[in-house]
């Protein structure tokens, strides 16, 4: 069994690799069949990310594939560790319910929106998995290539709009990567992650501070991606302008910007690298707490749903940075669970966005439901014709699962998003010994304050989508967009269930971020296979 993980690692790349050739193949016929093919692909990548988390789980085990059959550090590697799997499984949960959702309308808008979608996977994917920079760089450009296409996705000029300040701020962070890595190539000779932990410790002083800004530059790109403030102005129009699948997708791109830090922060700037052990630490715990104050603004100021939707982002990206920045086992395995959670939150949120605002509608109305009063109909205990009224079907799952999100966004008890929330806080108070710092204690008011600004924020939205005039319409909603939205809020649900075996997983993974010896020496020792000599 142990052979068949180094071939696992390579299928969640390949797999939507060639899904997205076929799809481009069968070009603008046969829609049922594409639609039918991205949703067995994203299933089936799904499948795959599960059965190596599995793997891995259960013997810390660490898959690596040599692309090409060369050795690290002179050829491409994929490495696949306990971090690595548990974010696979979080592509493949919410691609597969945005990929179920845009099959009720937006798949059809375009032809080439399934096999942008499965581009987008295989960037998201390759990111999560390559062992090195110059690979990390490669499939950051497959991720935001696809994104520039789905993030235009439809019509209409806000999208355009903010669709060329998503795809200028971008390439202006792929240009500084290209900066920073080749800064780090100059000083180590090396863009491999686990040799490049091995240099950092033996490099000369005179060239350490060229290193230090090398790391720097290369840390504003990841950044930008992950949208910490103040490099974040873009992504609330970018977000609210995409379609409801694309911004469900795409709240899975930050998280690409948090993990390049997370990994490369605990790798390269360990406690083994010498002088340059923890470098940037205070810049991530700032950064953090400053985007968790834009973010609380902008919950607090903010009406549309869309834009809240994008502000909780900004509130997950600030939180796990501020957790990372602390510097602690026990508050990044808190975090890592809150990545889970916060993730799959407001990616339902963001598919809600869309039903929700069909309640005001009123050319929405089902088929054979009696209308509901209209606006002039004052609504007190008098008024007979509405004793009795039942609250249509769609009506009820859609306000049962917007409150379900909400308490998720928000942090509030009792749902995984408390749960997550509350561990972070428990972590920070235990790591602190005796006395809190004063950093502590901005984490901890931030972290409450900001929760409290979600929680009035949503509570306004609902009050204004559910309660008023916009109320007493009935939305039309179909099942594929139904089931989306609740297997994504019965995932968060089954994460509180099961609490205590995915924290003691995060722990783990956690434990071996800040032990990364077993990640570098894994990688380095891995032997290409015997090449078969050629018969005279």
């Amino acid at each position: 069994m142990k052979a068949l993980l180094p071939h696992l690692v390579l299928a969640p790349i390949l797999l939507p690799l060639v899904t997205a050739a076929v799809l481009l193949l069968l070009g603008d016929r046969r829609r049922r069949i594409k639609s039918l093919l991205n949703l067995v692909s994203t299933l089936a990548g799904l499948v795959v990310a599960v059965a190596m988390l599995l793997r891995v789980d259960a013997g810390g085990e660490i898959g690596v594939y040599l692309a090409a059959n060369w050795e690290a550090p002179f050829g491409i590697v994929l490495v696949a560790d306990r971090l690595t799997a548990l974010l696979l499984v979080l592509v493949g949960v919410v691609g597969l319910c945005a990929a179920l959702y845009a099959e009720a309308a937006w798949a059809k808008v375009s032809v080439f929106f399934h096999p942008l979608f499965q581009i987008q996977l295989m960037g998201l994917n390759g990111a999560f998995l390559t062992g090195d920079l110059f690979n990390l760089f490669v499939f950051f450009e497959v991720m935001l290539a696809a994104s520039y296409g789905l993030q235009l996705h439809g019509t209409g000029w806000p999208r355009v709009r903010s669709g060329l300040h998503y795809i200028a701020v971008n390439l202006l962070a792929s240009s500084l990567f290209l900066v920073g890595l080749a800064v780090l190539y100059g000083v180590l000779g090396t863009l491999n992650m686990a040799d490049v932990a091995e240099k950092i410790p033996l490099v000369p002083e005179r060239d350490r501070g060229l290193m230090h800004a090398g790391a720097a530059i290369l840390s504003v790109a990841f950044l930008i991606k992950a949208a910490i403030w103040p490099l974040n102005a873009w992504l609330v129009p970018a977000y609210r302008a995409a379609s409801a699948p694309v911004a469900a997708l795409f709240a899975l791109m930050t998280k690409v910007g948090f993990y390049a830090v997370l990994r490369l922060w605990t790798l390269l700037f360990s406690a083994g690298a010498g002088a340059s052990a923890g470098f940037g630490g205070p810049v991530l715990l700032w950064g953090g707490l400053a985007t968790i104050a834009f973010a609380t603004v902008g919950l607090t100021a903010s009406l549309r749903l869309g834009r809240i939707a994008g502000f909780a982002i900004l509130l997950s990206s600030g939180t796990l940075f501020a957790a990372l920045g602390v510097g602690k086992v026990e508050v990044t395995s808190a975090a890592l669970y809150y990545l889970l959670s916060a993730t799959m939150a407001v990616s339902a949120l963001f598919l809600l966005v869309e039903l929700v605002e069909r309640i005001g509608n009123k050319g929405e109305e089902l088929p054979g439901v009696e209308p509901l009063p209209a606006e002039d109909i004052n609504l007190d205990d008098e008024e007979l014709p509405l004793v009795g009224r039942a609250i249509p079907i769609s009506l009820a799952v859609l306000g049962l699962a917007y409150m379900a999100a909400a308490i998720l966004v928000a942090g509030l008890p009792p749902l995984s998003g408390f749960v997550a929330k509350f561990s972070i806080l428990d972590a920070v108070v235990s790591s602190e010994g005796q006395g809190i710092s004063s950093t502590g204690w901005l984490l901890l008011t931030a972290l409450l304050l900001s929760g409290l600004a979600a929680t009035v924020a949503l509570a306004k939205a609902g009050i204004r989508h559910f309660w008023a005039s916009g109320g007493r319409f009935v939305p039309q909603l179909k099942s594929v967009e139904v089931i989306a939205v609740l297997t994504l809020v019965f995932c968060c649900i089954g994460l509180t269930l099961f609490a205590e075996p995915v924290m003691r997983y995060t722990s783990a993974a956690a434990q071996s971020l800040y032990e990364p010896r077993a990640y570098i020496d894994t990688v380095l020792s891995m032997k290409a296979l015997p090449r078969m000599e050629e018969s005279p």
